[in-house]
Formats: C-alpha cells, sequence, structure tokens
C-alpha cells in the first residue's frame, strides 16, 4: 500500500506518507529488528550514504540518535528521538533537529496470516516558506517513494 496525503495546517502545509510491507515473520521478531538501530543503514539506500552517528545498544523510549546523510553531496544532520515506544506492536520517532519543520514516523506491526504487516505513517513538513509545495511535488515526494521502496524490498530480504 502507498499513500501521500497533504493538507495545510497552521504551521504550514502538512505531508503524510503511509507504507505497508508484509514479511513472513512474527511481530516479535520483525520489532527486534527494528529494536537495533544499526539495521537503518542496512534499509536505507546508498545514494543517501546515511551514516549512524549516535544511538544507544538497545532502543526505547526516549532515546536519542543521531545520523548524517548527504543529498547532493551535502551533509544533512539529523536528530530523532524515540518518543513511543510498545513493544512488539509500535515505536514512534521523531526529528528533534534535521531537514525537515517536522518528521514522526510511526512504525507499527500487525500479526496477519502467513506474518506480520509492517505499517509506516509518517507526517511531515518542508522548510522552505511557499516554495514548499514546489519542493515537495517535484522532488521531495518521489525521493521519499524511492526511499520507502527500497527499504521494503530491504526489510523483505534481511527479516
Amino acid at each position: 500500500m502507498r499513500t501521500l496525503r497533504d493538507r495545510l495546517g497552521p504551521a504550514g502545509r502538512e505531508y503524510t506518507l503511509e507504507r505497508s510491507t508484509l514479511v513472513r515473520r512474527t511481530p516479535e521478531h520483525t520489532f527486534s529488528f527494528f529494536a537495533d538501530a544499526r539495521k537503518l543503514e542496512a534499509i536505507t539506500p546508498p545514494w543517501l550514504h546515511f551514516r549512524i552517528l549516535e544511538a544507544p545498544p538497545d532502543l526505547g523510549r526516549g532515546s536519542l540518535l543521531r545520523y548524517r546523510l548527504s543529498l547532493f553531496r551535502v551533509p544533512l544532520s539529523w536528530r530523532t528521538v524515540i518518543a513511543d515506544w510498545q513493544p512488539p506492536r509500535s515505536f514512534t520517532d521523531v526529528q528533534i533537529a534535521g531537514p525537515y519543520r517536522l518528521w514522526e514516523h510511526t512504525h507499527r506491526f500487525t500479526a496477519v496470516p502467513g506474518g506480520t504487516e509492517i505499517y509506516d505513517h509518517v507526517r511531515y513538513r518542508l522548510p522552505g516558506g511557499p516554495l514548499a509545495p514546489l519542493l515537495q511535488r517535484i522532488a521531495v515526494e518521489r525521493w521519499l517513494a524511492e526511499i520507502f521502496d527500497y527499504r521494503s524490498e530491504r526489510i523483505r530480504q534481511l527479516i
């Protein structure tokens, strides 16, 4: 399932990305894969040059993560916090510093016949003021689709 919605709120245009991936593992096994922050590098496209700079060995509510990536050879720093942690059903990471005005990514793991549905729900806002909708339309929407397509494929390979 792939959907992208947007709406105009008081702090500017907010976009929503939703994705669903099926894997042939239990929610407990699937959640444990995501509980290791180092796995994030393995499921991020190589063209982003994504590296985790700081993360605790075991994630939980309040865990802080710091990463670096580059886009068109421009280095970007990103910090997130695990705002919600409900093993083995869900967790939410929220950007506290980085390229977006808002980034809130909820991961849900639901038992389904034959395995687990991994459901991603991302709320985000872009910088750029009045140019943000144009940036979304010509670049960010496509980039996020490519990133989440890659993630989905890699998750199915690795889990």
